[in-house]
């Protein structure tokens, strides 16, 4: 009698600390939404946008399907995409490393962000089945928006990239943050830190030992850019949250020199299609803002090797696409257009 009771403890137990890992992983952000919202807000006032750079999107090229959401007018839907630019080129040519589709609600400004895994299976026109992350780099936004429009049914028209390269010197620039590296993690670690001083310059020292410790910038990038340990993709991306979450954190109680200081040096590595009326428009309602959720795309998800490639499979596409619209915008019962099915049994039979 008494084992079973200590056994319902520490079910009970784990359950709890499963569920306080996860509201963590919740508020602990990925960086463009905040970026939008915080650092572009005030940059336009007092910077007026001129060091932004502006995309001018041709939304004549971005397929949307024919599907019907109702729900959807009551939203904003733009994507944010995360790049690594050695040359500052965020318009195409280089990979998203991350994708992420933020819906904005217009009445309550509740905020969903639905973080797409690089790896995702999808149809890429004119490139076939592959991974949803090389569509940005074959088409740049116009071609990595067509492909979300088009494997989703959505209707997403606008976007922010962000080059990861800067992240280097802002968390510099904020004297370092915390990071708690795990032993499993170190040799990833420190061969991404070699390469790193390689890309950005410095020396930045190898880590020593696992724990708590303050990481510089170089070291930091390092740490978000590991994959190959359990988890895979989905644990690097866990990481860059946790980098920019540290980030933010500290930037918050940083004095007004610093914050400016930080603004120079993100807002030449931003690419926006938002107007600078746009932005304003979104900024007037700053503090009204409520980051009500942030989870991972596919809901379901499996991995598959396909011609020895691995990708990231959904299960199926179909019915993830019926997942999103309920999460984004609280659509029950949603019916995938004609396009998403025909997708979802290729992705299926794959």
């Amino acid at each position: 009698m008494n084992q079973e009771v200590n056994q319902r403890k520490r079910t009970s137990s784990r359950k709890k600390k499963r569920s306080r890992k996860k509201r963590r992983a919740k508020l602990i952000l990925t960086f463009e939404i905040l970026l939008i919202l915080v650092l572009i807000a005030g940059g336009v006032y007092y910077y007026n946008f001129s060091k932004l750079q502006n995309y001018d999107l041709d939304k004549g090229n971005i397929a949307v399907n024919d599907f019907k959401d109702e729900n959807m007018k009551d939203y904003y839907t733009f994507v944010l995409y995360g790049v690594d630019s050695q040359t500052n080129q965020l318009a195409k040519g280089n990979r998203s490393d991350s994708i992420i589709i933020a819906s904005i609600n217009k009445k309550t400004k509740k905020v969903k962000l639905l973080s797409v895994y690089r790896d995702t299976y999808s149809s890429v026109e004119g490139h076939g089945f592959t991974k949803i992350n090389h569509a940005y780099s074959y088409g740049g936004p116009e071609l990595s928006l067509s492909t979300i429009n088009r494997n989703f049914d959505l209707n997403a028209q606008q976007f922010v990239t962000v080059n990861f390269k800067s992240l280097a010197n802002v968390v510099d620039l904020l004297g370092g943050i915390e990071l708690d590296i795990q032993k499993e993690e170190m040799s990833n670690l420190n061969a991404y830190i070699g390469n790193m001083n390689k890309i950005n310059g410095g020396n930045s020292p190898k880590i020593k030992n696992p724990g708590k410790q303050t990481l510089d910038g170089n070291q930091a990038v390092a740490y978000a850019r590991i994959r190959y340990t359990a988890g895979g993709d989905l644990r690097r991306a866990e990481r860059q949250r946790i980098v920019v979450g540290q980030i933010l954190a500290k930037a918050k109680k940083s004095n007004p020199v610093t914050i400016s200081k930080i603004i120079d040096e993100m807002f030449p590595q931003i690419l926006t299609s938002f107007s600078s009326k746009e932005v304003l428009f979104l900024a007037k309602d700053l503090l009204s803002y409520e980051i009500e959720d942030s989870q991972g795309f596919p809901f379901d998800n499996k991995g598959a090797k396909i011609k020895g490639v691995y990708y990231g499979l959904p299960v199926t596409l179909e019915s993830n696409v019926i997942k999103m619209h309920k999460y984004l915008y609280g659509t029950e019962n949603y019916t995938p257009s004609d396009t998403v099915k025909e997708i979802s049994k290729s992705v299926s039979g794959s």
